[in-house]
């Protein structure tokens, strides 16, 4: 048996005008396996985006009783100070932009606090759970603002039972000077509380951006080569496999040029998710490339060896569409592409060893997430090696031109 190069170049170049024939082939090829791999690997999450609930202020005060408040809302873990004007304020907290706001009315400093003759005013939506957080915000600070007052009006009191005050405005600066000390005291003060955060490792070695693009990656290339299937049912039905018998073309020759040109496609198709998953998502896959090149290569070989023994069975090309849709679907599903493996039972994960699909996703995580090298892929690339030989043989052994 000889095999013929330029009879293998002609047969996938056929195959890759007649696949994208039609110009919707492009939004399966790139478009779509694109935009699900950004969804998928959190591309519109905004990260360590501040999660606080958003508190418009407004400050008439101006005062720097006002600015100290102010400086001990914004240390708080539970809401975000937005300072702005009444007029802005009011407009979001009208449309619903807001669940709370805080006016600090003008007069709000430590004499009017002294003599309990200031109010502050806090509007809430109702029955909002954020307006509830930042109530008790609120509350906390002024709870802290409280203690120091409480502490400066003894010390005013006691300053005044040894020695009356001369005149209201020594009095006046006496209970600010005690009061500013009260609360660089209390500030200092050490916890009496330690609170610790228990981590728990989590078994499932699961990362957003990494499983999207390896999942995506497998899925989009895994089906459209399952779709091999629906090329053989095609010709066969077109005649042209029978024509074929009038040539000195072999089966072997026939085949591996039709595997030729959909493994290039998905190749070129891999590339590209792998490079949007590097820039995009921020993955290095480029980390270990040769690692990377074998084991996408040997998934491709195995993909559409399958989708060749697939062809040698199915009778037309909307049975051969079907069960290849139905198979991709299942087999990525399974191999632990939409969701981590570990979620599977153990029955479950121990029958998807004889997917290709799940020993392609453990490759490509190994590399992205577990930082393996060519030594530590070799495994699964000889597996899916291993697939690609037996699904080969069993498609030229099984495989008719009519």
């Amino acid at each position: 048996m000889t095999m013929n190069p330029r009879k293998i170049l002609a047969i996938a170049w056929k195959d890759g005008l007649i696949r994208f024939a039609s110009r919707s082939e492009l939004l399966f090829f790139i478009l779509l396996p694109l935009v699900f791999t950004y969804i998928l690997g959190g591309g519109f999450n905004p990260g360590e985006a501040d999660t606080r609930v958003r508190l418009p202020v407004v400050d008439e005060a101006g005062t720097p009783l006002a600015a100290e408040l102010l400086a001990a809302l914004e240390k708080s873990e539970a809401v975000r100070v937005d300072r702005m004007t009444r007029a802005e304020a009011e407009a979001a907290f009208d449309d619903r932009d807001a669940a709370a706001l805080l006016i600090l009315p003008a007069g709000f400093d430590t004499d009017a606090l002294a003599d309990g003759a200031v109010e502050l005013e806090l509007r809430q939506q109702p029955n909002n759970l954020n307006a509830q957080a930042a109530e008790r915000a609120v509350l906390a600070v002024l709870g802290r603002v409280g203690r120091a007052l409480t502490v400066a009006e003894a010390s005013v009191a006691e300053a005044d039972r040894r020695q009356p005050f001369a005149s209201v405005d020594e009095r006046a600066a006496y209970f600010d000077a005690a009061r500013r000390q009260a609360q660089a005291l209390l500030d200092a003060a050490p916890d009496r509380l330690e609170v610790r955060r228990a981590v728990t490792p989590d078994p499932v070695g699961y990362d957003p951006a990494a499983n999207s693009s390896a999942g995506q990656l497998i899925t989009w290339v895994f089906i459209p080569l399952l779709g091999l299937s629906g090329l053989y049912a095609f010709e066969r039905q077109q005649g042209t496999l029978r024509r074929l018998l009038t040539t000195p073309t072999e089966k072997a020759t026939f085949l591996l040029g039709t595997i030729t040109g959909q493994v290039a496609v998905a190749l070129v198709q891999m590339t590209l998710l792998v490079v949007f998953g590097a820039l995009a998502l921020g993955l290095n896959w480029g980390r270990q490339p040769i690692a990377l090149a074998v084991l996408m290569v040997a998934f491709a070989l195995a993909s559409a060896a399958l989708g060749t023994t697939l062809g040698a069975f199915v009778k037309t090309e909307g049975q051969a569409g079907g069960l290849s849709m139905m198979l991709g679907m299942a087999m990525a599903l399974l191999g632990g592409c939409w969701y981590p493996i570990e979620l599977f039972p153990e029955a479950v994960r121990t029958a998807t060893k004889a997917l290709p699909t799940s020993w392609a996703m453990q490759g490509l995580l190994d590399l992205a997430l577990r930082g393996q090298d060519l030594n530590g892929i070799l495994l699964e690339a000889g597996v899916l090696a291993g697939f690609a030989a037996v699904f080969f043989a069993v498609g030229v052994w099984r495989f008719r031109y009519e």
